[in-house]
Formats: structure tokens, C-alpha cells, sequence
């Protein structure tokens, strides 16, 4: 009983008191700290940390975009070198004008009289994608689409009206095979001279033909 009342008397001595001061207010102090320094501190850590981590994920989110652009750059490249072969292999490199006076040359080599060359038509490339629906409707079902028409290139449609032989005909038809530019013959029409009827068993191969031929040749837009 005495060792517990001095004990008391102890704690509630100055001394004690005075001792016990400092602690108290190393305490308040130090959790105030925590409540408005260390904890806000934390979170701030917490919040930084969190958008460092989708920074870096964005990073490398970007980095694989830029691979794979380039990948798609790579082959958007060899795409259209490609299409620039196509079209080259088709259209060649003369232009409609130079094409006719070709066919001026060929002609005078092979004996062949003109009487006329007139190009009927002008066909250019359509994208079917970026036609409207409305338009697509009053384009005809059994319309035949032409496999050689993409984009870059038009169709010319000509007319030629001339005199010949059958041997320098096919000699003549035989030479356009041989040009640069892609050329078809669409539709073909031959006369005995001085007949109105078609013969199409030509026994005399020197006897002269008037012939209407009609071409079709691809030129680069």
C-alpha cells in the first residue's frame, strides 16, 4: 500500500511531470507529421507511382504501335510498287497520241490504208466502294467488270477503218501483240472489197479487205 501511494506521489511529482512534457509534445508533434505530412505523402507517392506505371505501359504500347506501323508502312510501300509494276506492264509508257502514230507506223510497214481512226471512248476507273448506293442501284446487274481497270488507269475504245490483204492484216495484228502497252482487239469486222456481206472464209489471201476493227487500249491517267 505505501509502494503504491509513492508511486503515485512519484508520477505526480514536478520532476515527473516535467520529464514526461517533452514526450508528450515529441508525440503531438510527431503525429501531426504523420496526419498532415507523412500520410498525404504517401498518397501523393501512391498516386505518382500508379500514373509512372501507365506511363510506362503507355510507352510500350506506343513503341509496339511504332513497330507495327512500321511493319504496315513496309508493306503499304511494297504494295504500291507493285501496283506501279501492274499498271506499267498494262498501260506501257506511250500515250494515246503516240499509240496512234505507232499504229501509223505499223500500218505504212505492213502495207495498210486508213481510212479512218477515231477514238469512240473514254473509260475511267470507278472505285465500287466509294460509289453511292443510290448510284450502285442503276448500275446494271450483267454489267461485265473489267479485271484490268484499277486504279491509275483508263480504257480507250478506238475505232480503225482501213484496206489490206489478209497476210498483211495478220501481220499487223501480229506486230500490235509485240507493244509495250496492253492492247485488245474488242470486235473485228472484214469485207471482201466491193461486197456488202461478210466472208469469213477468205480463200484469196492477197484479195483486199476493208476492215473495221475495234480496240481497246489502256493508257495511265
Amino acid at each position: 500500500m505505501n509502494n503504491s501511494t509513492e508511486r503515485k506521489n512519484n508520477f505526480k511529482s514536478p520532476e515527473t511531470i516535467i520529464t514526461l512534457i517533452p514526450i508528450f509534445i515529441s508525440s503531438g508533434v510527431a503525429l501531426l507529421l504523420i496526419l498532415f505530412y507523412v500520410i498525404p505523402q504517401y498518397f501523393y507517392s501512391t498516386k505518382v507511382n500508379l500514373e509512372l506505371n501507365e506511363l510506362i505501359k503507355k510507352k510500350n504500347e506506343l513503341d509496339d504501335l511504332k513497330s507495327q506501323y512500321k511493319i504496315i508502312n513496309q508493306k503499304f510501300d511494297k504494295l504500291n510498287k507493285e501496283k506501279a509494276i501492274i499498271i506499267e506492264t498494262i498501260t506501257g509508257t506511250l500515250n494515246l497520241d503516240t499509240l496512234i502514230a505507232k499504229f501509223g507506223e505499223l500500218g505504212e510497214k505492213n502495207s495498210i490504208a486508213f481510212d479512218s481512226i477515231v477514238p469512240k471512248k473514254v473509260i475511267n476507273f470507278v472505285d465500287n466502294n466509294s460509289v453511292d448506293k443510290k448510284d450502285k442501284k442503276n448500275i446494271p446487274a450483267n454489267l461485265n467488270v473489267d479485271s484490268l481497270m484499277v486504279e491509275g488507269i483508263k480504257k480507250y475504245l478506238i475505232d480503225f477503218s482501213f484496206k489490206t490483204n489478209f497476210i498483211n492484216l495478220l501481220n499487223f495484228l501480229r506486230e500490235l501483240e509485240f507493244q509495250e502497252n496492253l492492247i485488245l482487239i474488242e470486235d473485228i469486222n472484214l469485207k471482201l472489197e466491193g461486197q456488202n456481206i461478210n466472208n469469213p472464209n477468205i480463200d484469196n489471201s492477197q484479195a483486199m479487205l476493208n476492215v473495221k476493227l475495234r480496240m481497246i487500249f489502256y493508257g495511265k491517267i
